[in-house]
Protein backbone atom coordinates (compact mmCIF):
# COMPACT_ATOMS: atom_id res chain seq x y z
CA UNK A 1 0.00 0.00 0.00
CA UNK A 2 0.97 3.57 -0.43
CA UNK A 3 1.37 6.02 2.11
CA UNK A 4 -2.15 6.88 2.57
CA UNK A 5 -3.07 3.48 2.83
CA UNK A 6 -4.49 3.17 -0.59
CA UNK A 7 -4.64 0.13 -3.14
CA UNK A 8 -3.44 1.04 -6.31
CA UNK A 9 -4.79 -0.58 -9.84
CA UNK A 10 -3.12 -0.30 -13.04
CA UNK A 11 -5.82 2.53 -13.84
CA UNK A 12 -4.43 4.77 -11.38
CA UNK A 13 -1.30 3.72 -12.59
CA UNK A 14 -1.80 4.68 -16.04
CA UNK A 15 -2.41 8.30 -14.63
CA UNK A 16 0.60 9.04 -13.57
CA UNK A 17 2.96 11.94 -14.65
CA UNK A 18 5.10 10.61 -17.41
CA UNK A 19 8.44 12.79 -15.63
CA UNK A 20 11.26 10.69 -16.27
CA UNK A 21 11.01 8.69 -12.75
CA UNK A 22 10.22 4.62 -13.03
CA UNK A 23 6.40 4.27 -11.42
CA UNK A 24 5.67 0.60 -10.40
CA UNK A 25 3.06 -1.01 -8.41
CA UNK A 26 4.08 -3.60 -6.25
CA UNK A 27 1.27 -5.43 -4.99
CA UNK A 28 -0.65 -2.19 -5.01
CA UNK A 29 1.89 0.05 -3.04
CA UNK A 30 3.58 2.76 -5.40
CA UNK A 31 7.55 2.39 -6.12
CA UNK A 32 9.22 5.40 -7.59
CA UNK A 33 12.73 5.00 -8.85
CA UNK A 34 15.05 7.66 -10.48
CA UNK A 35 15.41 6.99 -13.71
CA UNK A 36 18.77 4.37 -14.58
CA UNK A 37 21.99 6.22 -14.79
CA UNK A 38 24.78 6.11 -18.14
CA UNK A 39 26.61 2.90 -17.08
CA UNK A 40 23.22 0.86 -16.28
CA UNK A 41 21.84 1.40 -19.78
CA UNK A 42 25.42 1.01 -21.59
CA UNK A 43 25.13 -3.02 -19.76
CA UNK A 44 21.08 -3.38 -20.56
CA UNK A 45 22.12 -2.29 -24.24
CA UNK A 46 25.18 -4.79 -24.34
CA UNK A 47 23.05 -7.60 -23.11
CA UNK A 48 20.26 -6.54 -24.77
CA UNK A 49 22.26 -6.58 -28.47
CA UNK A 50 23.44 -10.13 -27.40
CA UNK A 51 20.21 -11.65 -26.44
CA UNK A 52 18.22 -10.08 -29.01
CA UNK A 53 20.67 -11.18 -31.84
CA UNK A 54 20.47 -14.77 -30.59
CA UNK A 55 16.57 -14.90 -30.23
CA UNK A 56 16.21 -13.80 -33.68
CA UNK A 57 18.71 -15.77 -34.98
CA UNK A 58 17.42 -18.86 -34.12
CA UNK A 59 14.02 -17.40 -34.50
CA UNK A 60 12.85 -17.88 -30.37
CA UNK A 61 10.46 -14.80 -29.90
CA UNK A 62 11.77 -11.04 -29.10
CA UNK A 63 13.54 -9.31 -26.49
CA UNK A 64 12.23 -6.10 -25.62
CA UNK A 65 13.47 -3.01 -23.73
CA UNK A 66 12.51 -0.68 -20.66
CA UNK A 67 10.64 0.88 -20.45
CA UNK A 68 7.87 -1.57 -21.14
CA UNK A 69 5.38 -2.34 -18.14
CA UNK A 70 4.63 -6.02 -17.54
CA UNK A 71 1.19 -5.92 -16.12
CA UNK A 72 1.26 -9.57 -13.69
CA UNK A 73 -1.85 -8.36 -11.92
CA UNK A 74 -4.27 -5.17 -11.61
CA UNK A 75 -1.92 -4.08 -8.71
CA UNK A 76 1.19 -5.26 -9.78
CA UNK A 77 2.87 -3.76 -12.71
CA UNK A 78 6.93 -4.25 -13.25
CA UNK A 79 9.21 -2.06 -15.52
CA UNK A 80 12.38 -4.94 -15.71
CA UNK A 81 15.39 -3.61 -17.98
CA UNK A 82 14.60 -6.54 -20.34
CA UNK A 83 12.54 -8.88 -21.25
CA UNK A 84 12.50 -12.30 -23.41
CA UNK A 85 8.79 -13.17 -24.79
CA UNK A 86 9.70 -17.00 -26.36
CA UNK A 87 6.92 -18.29 -28.94
CA UNK A 88 4.29 -18.99 -25.90
CA UNK A 89 4.40 -15.78 -24.23
CA UNK A 90 4.71 -13.67 -27.39
CA UNK A 91 0.76 -13.24 -27.64
CA UNK A 92 0.77 -11.09 -23.88
CA UNK A 93 2.41 -8.23 -25.94
CA UNK A 94 -0.26 -5.57 -26.34
CA UNK A 95 -0.67 -1.96 -26.35
CA UNK A 96 -0.08 -1.60 -22.44
CA UNK A 97 2.75 -3.74 -22.55
CA UNK A 98 3.34 -7.00 -21.87
CA UNK A 99 0.34 -9.25 -19.90
CA UNK A 100 1.38 -11.51 -18.14
CA UNK A 101 4.18 -13.97 -17.19
CA UNK A 102 7.03 -13.38 -19.62
CA UNK A 103 9.43 -16.20 -20.44
CA UNK A 104 12.71 -14.55 -18.94
CA UNK A 105 13.27 -10.46 -17.00
CA UNK A 106 16.24 -9.40 -16.56
CA UNK A 107 17.10 -6.85 -13.69
CA UNK A 108 19.87 -4.48 -13.14
CA UNK A 109 20.96 -3.59 -9.98
CA UNK A 110 21.66 0.26 -8.54
CA UNK A 111 21.81 1.94 -5.50
CA UNK A 112 18.73 3.17 -5.77
CA UNK A 113 17.14 -0.42 -6.60
CA UNK A 114 19.38 -3.15 -5.18
CA UNK A 115 16.75 -4.40 -2.18
CA UNK A 116 13.67 -3.52 -4.60
CA UNK A 117 15.61 -5.57 -7.38
CA UNK A 118 17.13 -8.46 -4.99
CA UNK A 119 14.24 -9.07 -2.74
CA UNK A 120 11.16 -7.51 -4.03
CA UNK A 121 10.59 -7.90 -7.71
CA UNK A 122 11.57 -11.77 -7.43
CA UNK A 123 9.42 -12.45 -4.91
CA UNK A 124 6.49 -10.98 -6.72
CA UNK A 125 8.16 -12.54 -10.54
CA UNK A 126 7.71 -15.58 -8.86
CA UNK A 127 4.70 -15.27 -7.60
CA UNK A 128 3.14 -14.48 -10.90
CA UNK A 129 4.89 -17.31 -12.56
CA UNK A 130 7.44 -15.99 -14.52
CA UNK A 131 9.98 -18.65 -15.22
CA UNK A 132 13.63 -17.37 -16.23
CA UNK A 133 15.23 -14.04 -14.01
CA UNK A 134 18.55 -12.96 -14.31
CA UNK A 135 20.12 -10.68 -12.00
CA UNK A 136 23.35 -8.64 -12.44
CA UNK A 137 25.11 -6.64 -10.20
CA UNK A 138 27.32 -3.54 -12.26
CA UNK A 139 29.53 -3.04 -9.05
CA UNK A 140 30.09 -6.40 -8.12
CA UNK A 141 30.42 -7.46 -12.24
CA UNK A 142 28.04 -10.54 -11.51
CA UNK A 143 25.54 -12.00 -13.50
CA UNK A 144 23.19 -14.89 -11.50
CA UNK A 145 20.65 -16.63 -13.20
CA UNK A 146 17.32 -18.32 -11.24
CA UNK A 147 14.74 -21.04 -12.39
CA UNK A 148 11.26 -21.01 -10.89
CA UNK A 149 10.78 -24.20 -9.06
CA UNK A 150 7.57 -25.22 -6.77
CA UNK A 151 6.84 -21.14 -6.68
CA UNK A 152 10.37 -20.25 -5.58
CA UNK A 153 13.20 -19.35 -7.42
CA UNK A 154 16.19 -21.69 -7.10
CA UNK A 155 19.90 -20.32 -8.69
CA UNK A 156 21.07 -21.62 -11.62
CA UNK A 157 23.83 -20.15 -12.35
CA UNK A 158 26.42 -17.33 -11.04
CA UNK A 159 28.70 -15.91 -12.65
CA UNK A 160 31.75 -12.96 -12.18
CA UNK A 161 34.25 -10.93 -14.14
CA UNK A 162 35.23 -11.75 -17.09
CA UNK A 163 33.76 -15.53 -17.57
CA UNK A 164 32.20 -16.80 -20.27
CA UNK A 165 28.46 -17.97 -19.42
CA UNK A 166 25.45 -20.17 -20.71
CA UNK A 167 22.71 -19.04 -18.99
CA UNK A 168 18.90 -20.98 -19.05
CA UNK A 169 16.55 -20.68 -21.30
CA UNK A 170 19.70 -19.84 -23.56
CA UNK A 171 22.00 -22.98 -23.06
CA UNK A 172 23.12 -22.91 -26.67
CA UNK A 173 24.25 -18.94 -26.30
CA UNK A 174 27.60 -18.30 -24.21
CA UNK A 175 27.69 -14.78 -23.00
CA UNK A 176 30.85 -13.05 -22.77
CA UNK A 177 30.46 -11.15 -19.14
CA UNK A 178 33.53 -8.52 -20.42
CA UNK A 179 31.75 -7.70 -23.19
CA UNK A 180 28.35 -6.70 -21.08
CA UNK A 181 30.48 -4.63 -18.28
CA UNK A 182 32.49 -2.89 -21.41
Amino acid sequence: MDRRGLLLTYRDYATLPDDGRRYELHDGALSVTPAPGLSHQRISANLGDVLRAHVKRQQLGEVLYSPLDVILADTTVLQPDLIYLDRRSQGLASERGVEGAPALVVEIMSHATRTIDRVTKPALYARHGVPYFWLLDPEARTLEAFRLEGGRYMAATRASGDADVSLPPFLDLVLRLTDLWA
